[in-house]
């Protein structure tokens, strides 16, 4: 192995390690959140909301049926689809948006229409176009997402500096070079984030989808927990929906995020953190 490559592979490990380490103030903001809801708990006791405890057993009860980790996976599988869709269809929109203004200006009323609507309308006419099926979550999903990733990036583009493009132009760079040297690295501070919200969306609207349109997965196992009444295991299955959104955000968004801006920790000065 050769001193670059080595190099190369230790920063990519310190990187990842510095990444894992920085988990301890999210598990030190879900100790808060637990205790905030042993708190609510004891005031108004388990009917209402079931200790954390009792919570999580109802969670490991449920982990240990095989059925229930097809049903978390189908949920998974859907809220994924719907997000990637998404993600390419907001973010081609928002480039195109951001550099054109007369795109951003066709764009705007659709973009009022989308936001105006309520997803829980979307998900019935998903139903009647395309009745108890996958089609109907992930066009659920899809229209729900779509405007914060498009909004997010279209906001990038606007801000770039046109002076920095303007110098490149002058160095003989081509508008590709130009977009991906310059333009996607200043987008990627506003898509992140966009992406971020857009992946809770996601999961979020395609638990709901599922609930109203009986179409199996985690939001089916809620409608059978709200019929039998049973408050720990629907928020175990809504503990179960959240895991797999962390799941999936630390494992595809932010390792994405952490190779697209390791010029910004490079640019840094010694010893500042985030």
């Amino acid at each position: 192995m050769t001193t670059a490559r080595a190099d190369a592979v230790l920063d990519r490990l310190g990187r990842v390690g510095q990444f894992l380490w920085s988990g301890w103030a999210g598990l030190a903001g879900l100790a808060l959140f637990a205790a905030l809801w042993q708190a609510g708990h004891e005031r108004y006791g388990d009917f209402i909301l079931p200790a954390p405890l009792a919570t999580l057993a109802a969670g490991l009860t449920i982990a240990a049926d095989p059925a229930a980790w097809e049903l978390a996976g189908q949920t998974t599988l859907r809220a994924v689809e719907g997000f990637a869709l998404a993600a390419l269809a907001g973010a081609a929109g928002g480039l195109a948006a951001g550099y054109s203004p007369a795109t951003m200006r066709l764009a705007r009323p659709i973009l009022t229409v989308l936001l105006g609507v309520p997803p829980i309308a979307w998900i019935v006419l998903a139903m009647i176009w395309f009745g108890s099926t996958d089609g109907t979550i992930i066009t659920t999903v899809l229209v729900a997402a779509t405007p914060v990733v498009f909004v997010g990036v279209a906001e990038g583009a606007v801000t770039r500096d046109r002076g920095l493009d303007d110098m490149a132009r002058a160095f003989g760079a081509g508008p590709l070079a130009r977009l991906t040297t310059l333009g996607l690295r200043h987008v990627a501070a506003f898509l992140f984030p966009a992406l971020t919200v857009a992946l809770g969306s996601a999961f979020k609207v395609a638990v709901m989808a599922e609930l109203l349109a009986n179409t199996g997965g985690i939001g089916g196992a809620l409608a059978a927990a709200r019929a039998n009444l049973d408050v720990a295991e629907a928020l175990a299955w809504v503990l179960i929906a959240v895991t797999g959104l962390i799941v999936v955000e630390y494992t595809l968004v932010h390792p994405i995020r952490s190779e697209f801006e390791r010029w910004r920790n490079a640019a840094r000065p010694w010893g500042v953190k985030r």
